[in-house]
C-alpha cells in the first residue's frame, strides 16, 4: 500500500510539474521571447540543469516528509503509537506539499536557473536585458503557486484511503485530535483569488515582455494571436483549479447526504472513516456523534420495552401460579418456530416478545374463573375467551405505541383456528396472522405438557400426535410440521422419532 501511496504522489508531482512548468513556462517562454536558435539551446541547458538541482532538493525534502509513514510500513506488527504518528503526518502532507514547491522548488530551480542566466547574458551568450531575469523570476513565482494549488488539492485526494487504513490501526486518534492544517474558509478563499488574478497577472507579464521586445512599431494583428494563446492557456488552468476545488468540497458533501438518505430511511450508519481536514471534519463528527446518540436511545428503548414486558409477564404468573412459566416457555417455542421458517432478526424479536405477552389478557379476568379448577361454565368459558382481545386493548394504551404495534396481531390471534371455530374474531385460513398461528402451537403444546392441578401433563409423544392429528383444522400444516421437527430434534430423545 506504501508503495502504492508513494507512486500516486510522484504521478501527481510529475503530472503537476510538466503542467505548470513544461506547458506553461514553455509557452510563456517560447511565444513570447525572440531568440536564435543557438540561445534557445543554452536556454534549455540552463533549464535542464536547474530541473537537476531542484529535483534533488525535493527530493531530499519529500523523504523527510514521508519518513513517519515510512517507519510505519517498514514494521511487521507496528503499535498504535506508530500509526498516530503516520495519521498525523500523511493528514499534514497536502500543506507539507505547498511548502515544498513553493521551497525547494521554486528556489531549486529560480535560483540556479538566473544565476546561470545572468552569467551567460555577462559573457554574451544570450542577448537579453538583465530584466528579464525579474520577470522569469516574478513568472517562476506565478507558476509554482498554481502548481502548488493543484498539488494540494491533488494530494489531499490521494491520502484520503491511507488516512482511512491508518484510522483502523490508530483507534480513535481522530477524536483526540482536531482537523489539521487548512481551514476551508482558506481553501475557498485562496483558490477563488487565485484562479481570478492569475490570468491578468501571467497575461499582464506576458504583455510586458512582448511589448518591450516588439518595440513601438508592431503590429496589433501580430499581438492578439500571442495574447489568445496565453489567455487560452491561462484561463484553462484556473478552471481546471476551480474544478479541483469543487471536487474537494463535493466529496465529503456526498458522503453525509448518502448517509442522511439512509438515515431518512431509518438505517443509522456512521461515516466509516472520517479523513477529512477542514471544517468537514468537523461536521462528519457531529454527524457519527448524532448517529450513536439514535444507537444509545435504540438500546436503551429496548431494554425498558424488554423491562414493561418482563414486568406484564411476572405479574400474570403472580395472579396464576400454577402457570407460571408458560408464557415463558411458549416464547421459546415460538422463537425456535420462527428460525426454522427462517424469520428475519427483526421479526423473531417481536415474535418471541408477542409469544411472552400472548396471555396478558387474562389480568383482566375475576380470580374466581382464572383460578377455578373444575369445568368451567359457558358464561365462565365465555370469560376466558375475553382474553386476547383484553390484551389487545390493555397494550394499545402504551405510549408510544410503535414498539409495540407489532406484537398485536399475535396476542390478538393466537386462539383461531385455521377451519375458522376460533376466537375473539373466527378468523380462518390466511385470514390469521402469522404470528397467531406461530402462538397457537407452541401454546397448545405447553398446555398439553404442562402438569396442572386437576391433571397432570400429557407426554410429549401424546401432545405430538394431536397436533398431527389437528393439521389444517386446528392448526397450520406447515407451522406444525416444522416445529414437529423441533420436538424430534430437541425435546425427544436421539433414539425416539415423531411420526
Amino acid at each position: 500500500m506504501y508503495r502504492s501511496f508513494v507512486h500516486q504522489l510522484l504521478r501527481h508531482y510529475i503530472t503537476g510539474s510538466a503542467i505548470a512548468v513544461g506547458i506553461v513556462g514553455a509557452t510563456l517562454m517560447l511565444t513570447t521571447l525572440r531568440i536564435s536558435f543557438q540561445e534557445g539551446k543554452w536556454l534549455v541547458g540552463i533549464l535542464l540543469l536547474s530541473t537537476m538541482v531542484m529535483g534533488a532538493a525535493e527530493w531530499i525534502v519529500f523523504r523527510r516528509d514521508l519518513a513517519p509513514i515510512r517507519r510505519f510500513f517498514a514494521v511487521k506488527q507496528p503499535d498504535e503509537r506508530l500509526a498516530a504518528k503516520a495519521l498525523e503526518q500523511t493528514r499534514r502532507l497536502p500543506i507539507l506539499a505547498v511548502r515544498r514547491i513553493l521551497g525547494p522548488h521554486l528556489f531549486g530551480l529560480s535560483i540556479p536557473g538566473m544565476g546561470l542566466t545572468a552569467l551567460c547574458i555577462h559573457h554574451h551568450v544570450l542577448s537579453l536585458p538583465y530584466r528579464y531575469i525579474l520577470y522569469a523570476f516574478i513568472g517562476a513565482i506565478l507558476i509554482a503557486s498554481l502548481h502548488a494549488l493543484i498539488e494540494f488539492f491533488l494530494t489531499t485526494k490521494t491520502c484520503r484511503p491511507l488516512m482511512a487504513h491508518l484510522l483502523t490501526k490508530a483507534g480513535r486518534i481522530d477524536e483526540r485530535h482536531p482537523p489539521l492544517p487548512v481551514s476551508l474558509k482558506t481553501k475557498l478563499q485562496l483558490t477563488v483569488l487565485f484562479s481570478g488574478i492569475f490570468p491578468v497577472l501571467l497575461f499582464s507579464l506576458a504583455t510586458e515582455i512582448k511589448w518591450s521586445l516588439a518595440g513601438p512599431s508592431a503590429s496589433h494583428w501580430s499581438y492578439w494571436p500571442w495574447a489568445a494563446v496565453i489567455l487560452l492557456f491561462s484561463t484553462a488552468f484556473s478552471v481546471f483549479l476551480t474544478r479541483l476545488l469543487v471536487n474537494e468540497i463535493n466529496e465529503p458533501v456526498s458522503v453525509l447526504v448518502a448517509h442522511m438518505k439512509q438515515a431518512e430511511n431509518e438505517t443509522y450508519t456512521p461515516v466509516a472513516h472520517n479523513v477529512y481536514t477542514d471544517e468537514f471534519a468537523y461536521l462528519l463528527r457531529g454527524f457519527n456523534h448524532m448517529i450513536d446518540a439514535v444507537h444509545r436511545r435504540d438500546r436503551t428503548n429496548k431494554e425498558l420495552l424488554n423491562s414493561f414486558i418482563t414486568v406484564l409477564t411476572a405479574a400474570l404468573d403472580a395472579r396464576d401460579p400454577y402457570t407460571a412459566g408458560h408464557s415463558l416457555r411458549v416464547a421459546r417455542y415460538a422463537l425456535a418456530i420462527g428460525e426454522k421458517l427462517s424469520l428475519p432478526n427483526e421479526q423473531l424479536d417481536a415474535l418471541y416478545r408477542s409469544a411472552l405477552l400472548h396471555d396478558i389478557g387474562k389480568i383482566g379476568v375475576p380470580d374466581a374463573i382464572l383460578l377455578k379448577v373444575g369445568k368451567l361454565s359457558d358464561d365462565e368459558f365465555a370469560w376466558i375467551k375475553k382474553h386476547p382481545a383484553l390484551g389487545e386493548a390493555i397494550l394499545r394504551e402504551v405510549r408510544p405505541i410503535e414498539p409495540i404495534e407489532p406484537l398485536l396481531p399475535g396476542i390478538r390471534s393466537h386462539h383461531e383456528r385455521i377451519d375458522g371455530k376460533g376466537y375473539p374474531d373466527g378468523l380462518a385460513g390466511d385470514e390469521i396472522p402469522l404470528f397467531g398461528k406461530i402462538i397457537a402451537v407452541a401454546d397448545a403444546f405447553d398446555a398439553m405438557t404442562s402438569d396442572r392441578p386437576y391433571r397432570k401433563g400429557m407426554d410429549i409423544r401424546q401432545a405430538a400426535d394431536i397436533l398431527k392429528n389437528g393439521k389444517g383444522t386446528q392448526w397450520d400444516e406447515e407451522i406444525v410440521d416444522v416445529f414437529l421437527q423441533y420436538v424430534e430434534q430437541q425435546l425427544l430423545p436421539s433414539s425416539t422419532a415423531v411420526s
